[in-house]
């Protein structure tokens, strides 16, 4: 069997759930608009701090900052604070069976699926969100709280390898979730647990480079950084060069490692999985 062959169920996973999400056209009206609402206060808030005298040696400028907040909104489906609603339904109704019989490796076809749910979530309302915050808050005369422009070519390049490597990161992570709803036959608790964690240290509610400099090292090597913060920083060229190859560097070593985790606590879980009724 060729590789083509090998990754054709895979390939159809993702492109069948990728197509069934783009359905949902107003939940991405309904999300771009909220997401717009609190883009606005986080952009409302850093202006004011900025304009203190405090803000003077900020490790990044106010126009940065307001970029990053439009980017983070925009990628805010990409957090893995969720596990995908289709595996715990699989989970409760007991047809998480059919997966196991299937010859295809599990692991594998439940990555796909995230992928497609995560990708479809995210490519509309980032495309909103650029368009209102990067082409018309400047026509509407306000380009200082826009979604300013790359800061190049290379930036800009860089960028897409990121955002392509964050939603794998991110997929490995909610295969985690997942894998801890197969395990407890119910997601509530690890997506309560969850979302907190997720929201503050992948830079979501605040950019990262404004919390306490002696925090900043383990800040940018811990895996959430490489949902949001990373592509944030190559984005507006804080990582540029060698550094922005190490920030790729970073999201694919933790990708590596947290689907080899994914792929170890799956088929511990699935063999102790025992599906009732008859």
């Amino acid at each position: 069997m060729t590789l083509q062959q090998r990754l054709r169920p895979y390939r159809a996973a993702f492109a069948s759930r990728f197509l069934q999400m783009l359905q949902y056209r107003t939940a991405a009206w309904a999300g771009f608009a909220t997401q717009c609402w609190w883009g606005g206060i986080k952009v409302m808030v850093l202006a004011a701090f900025y304009g203190n005298a405090s803000a003077a040696g900020a490790p990044i400028t106010l126009a940065q900052a307001v970029t990053y907040v439009w980017l983070a909104q925009g990628l805010l489906a990409l957090l893995p604070w969720l596990g995908d609603p289709e595996v715990a339904q699989a989970v409760r109704s007991g047809s998480v069976a059919y997966d196991r019989l299937r010859p295809v490796d599990a692991y594998a076809l439940w990555y796909a699926r995230s992928a497609g749910w995560i990708a479809a979530r995210v490519l509309p309302r980032v495309a909103l969100m650029a368009a209102f915050s990067a082409v018309l808050l400047p026509l509407a005369g306000l380009p200082d709280w826009a979604w300013q422009p790359p800061a190049g070519i290379a930036a800009g390049a860089a960028f897409a390898v990121s955002a392509v490597l964050a939603l794998l990161l991110s997929t490995s992570m909610v295969m985690l979730l997942n894998i801890a709803a197969a395990a407890s036959l119910n997601e509530r608790g690890i997506n309560a647990l969850a979302a907190p964690v997720v929201i503050v240290f992948s830079g979501n509610l605040l950019p990262l480079a404004l919390l306490p400099d002696a925090w900043q090292a383990l800040l940018l090597l811990q895996p959430l950084a490489g949902v949001t913060d990373i592509p944030a920083r190559i984005w507006f060229g804080q990582l540029a060069g060698p550094q922005a190859l190490e920030g790729l560097a970073l999201q694919a070593l933790w990708t590596a490692a947290l689907v080899a985790a994914g792929r170890a606590a799956m088929a511990r879980t699935l063999r102790r999985l025992e599906v009732q009724g008859g």
